[in-house]
């Protein structure tokens, strides 16, 4: 199979079932997206595939085949952070991080549709991934944050 991941396409030799999560992990490497529950109820694993997000512990890769998969890792890099990341090391919206890579994602999905969500709107997309460490507040404010950031607020 071939998975175009970050702008790459690779080639796969996986079982169809397999979980995408699985794959970028052990086989791709990109160990962005985390493995919380493997239930689809943490949002630890949340990756976009052609602008939404998903949860990629419970996709299959045959269901993203020909889809276009972003990772966390292909927002940007140290060097050149991507305004979400920007936003997130600027208001320091991460404690342990475990979460982090699925929040940045799921927002990432939201403002790349609509830059200027609200902060409504922003919780509410963020509502399907959870915080053990109750960072909730730093993180719906990176989100806005970066958002200003993406409409080139400095």
């Amino acid at each position: 199979m071939k998975l175009d991941v970050n702008g790459s396409v690779h080639e796969v030799d996986a079982d169809p079932t397999t979980p995408l999560l699985y794959v970028l992990r052990e086989e791709l490497k990109l160990n962005g997206a985390k493995f919380g529950c493997g239930l689809g109820q943490c949002g630890a694993c949340t990756v976009i595939a052609n602008g939404e997000a998903i949860f990629s512990c419970l996709t299959p890769i045959s269901v993203v085949q020909g889809r276009r998969i972003t990772t966390l890792e292909g927002l940007g890099s140290a060097e050149k952070p991507a305004p979400m990341q920007r936003a997130f090391i600027e208001l320091q919206a991460a404690q342990c991080g475990y979460c982090i890579p699925g929040m940045m994602m799921r927002a990432q999905a939201l403002l790349a549709k609509k830059p200027g969500a609200s902060e409504t709107e922003i919780r509410d997309a963020l509502q399907p991934n959870l915080c053990r460490c109750g960072t909730h507040m730093r993180i719906v404010h990176a989100a806005v944050r970066a958002g200003e950031l993406m409409r080139g607020k400095s």
